[in-house]
């Protein structure tokens, strides 16, 4: 293993955006540790970490582990996420508090522990992919909405925090992105009617189509390297034009 080389974090590097990042970083030259709590799959030059990212007490033993195999840290990209689309009649607290685990209190205390880590040796860069949901609601998404808000707020600050000591925290906002969480209740909303006729044919998407997985990793890619040295504390949206038609 390459010890020294440069070291990148993925969380839900098993599957969708998540591979596509870990993939793209890999052969950006980093050495990925490839987050998830599904098997990663081997792959040359990302090794893999079994972890819920909710659950917070794990959040170190993976940070350390991480670092004494592959070399300090220089960037985290947390993407792992969960929807569980629920109107708010029958939204259960059990739901509620999952995804807000998954989705905002996972990724913000990963991004400090990482992010101190980062401080204390004077430069990292930490993107949180949160969700054109954070600024724009849909019904049924009360819990996922809360959490990107949360956590686009939470970048913020830990861009403000941790900005003095040479750590770069940015969100990453996607729009429509052609993974299996496209698919609720066995049915795929990217080959659906409605998105046919409201987003591709009315032109809602100015783009007429989904972004595909790598499209997003291309965006965290310039975020994470050594390119950026001066964006920090924003919001990026990839939406393929989404949120300038509404």
């Amino acid at each position: 293993m390459e010890r020294g080389a440069t070291v990148a974090m993925v969380t839900g590097a098993a599957n969708g955006i998540g591979r596509a990042v870990a993939a793209r970083l890999r052969d950006d030259g980093f050495l990925v540790a490839g987050v998830d709590i599904e098997p990663v799959g081997a792959d040359r030059g990302i090794t893999a970490y079994y972890l819920d990212v909710a659950d917070l007490d794990g959040h170190e033993n993976v940070l350390a582990r991480a670092e004494e195999e592959l070399g300090p840290l220089s960037a985290l990209v947390n993407v792992a996420g969960i929807s569980i689309p629920e109107p708010v009649d029958r939204l259960t607290l059990a739901a509620y508090r999952r995804q807000l685990a998954v989705l905002l209190d996972g990724p913000l205390w990963l991004a400090r522990s990482a992010g101190l880590r980062m401080a204390s040796r004077g430069a990292g860069r930490i993107v949180n992919v949160t969700s054109v949901h954070a600024s724009v609601s849909e019904v049924g998404c009360l819990a996922y909405d809360a959490a990107k808000a949360g956590l686009e707020a939470a970048t913020r600050t830990l861009a403000l925090e941790l900005g003095p000591r040479g750590v770069l925290v940015n969100s990453l906002a996607p729009g429509f992105v052609r993974t299996r969480m496209s698919v609720v209740d066995g049915v795929d909303e990217l080959e659906s009617d409605w998105f046919r006729d409201i987003y591709v044919a009315r032109g809602r998407l100015p783009l007429r189509r989904a972004a595909e997985p790598a499209e997003i990793a291309a965006a965290v890619s310039h975020l994470v390297s050594p390119e950026n040295t001066y964006l920090t504390g924003q919001r990026v949206v990839v939406d393929g034009g989404l949120t300038a038609t509404l």
